[in-house]
């Protein structure tokens, strides 16, 4: 028997069915309708890739596999494969396309497989885009955005299990927005 804050995989997957079943409505476009996580991401990235032309998303299986938790789902056959970029296992590399895409006046949404990847792209995140903006005095604006899923979930592993927000939120130039 686990004691009380033990981590167990019973938990953990009664912490993943709550975490799936949590609803959150949107737009005033959407009405009431209730979203799971998920569909509320993908209908955000929708109405902004619909509303300017400049939005793109690259990053790990976001096209043809609609994404990894399937958060793009439908959006390549959408948009097409210049606006949904599959790229290869190279964190640091896409991270810094899409930054330098962001200073030449792109919209970027660069995705990672799950966040814990991003601290392979580090020195693209801080050093790039979150710094630019202050060390060019305000000439160069970065509007990026950096997402993916995050935090403990059954059977992810050490690896995949970490959240790195807080530190992050620490970052100047970085704004860090959870759901949970």
């Amino acid at each position: 028997m686990a004691s009380r804050g033990t981590i167990t995989m019973k938990n953990m997957t009664t912490l993943g069915k709550v975490l799936s079943r949590r609803n959150f409505s949107t737009s005033k476009a959407l009405g009431a309708k209730q979203l799971t996580v998920r569909d509320a991401l993908n209908s955000a990235i929708d109405e902004e890739m619909e509303r300017d032309e400049r939005v793109f998303v690259m990053g790990e299986e976001v096209a043809q596999y609609d994404g990894a938790y399937k958060v793009t789902r439908g959006l390549w056959k959408k948009y097409g494969d210049k606006r949904v970029i599959d790229t290869p296992i190279t964190e640091m590399g896409f991270t810094g396309i899409a930054t330098g895409a962001a200073m030449a006046g792109l919209r970027p949404i660069c995705e990672f497989m799950t966040f814990n990847f991003a601290m392979q792209a580090i020195d693209q995140i801080i050093n790039s885009a979150a710094k630019t903006f202050y060390m060019s005095a305000g000439r160069v604006n970065v509007p990026i955005v950096f997402r993916g899923p995050n935090g403990a979930a059954a059977g992810v592993a050490a690896q995949h299990s970490q959240c790195y927000g807080a530190w992050y939120a620490h970052c100047p130039g970085l704004k860090v927005r959870s759901l949970f």
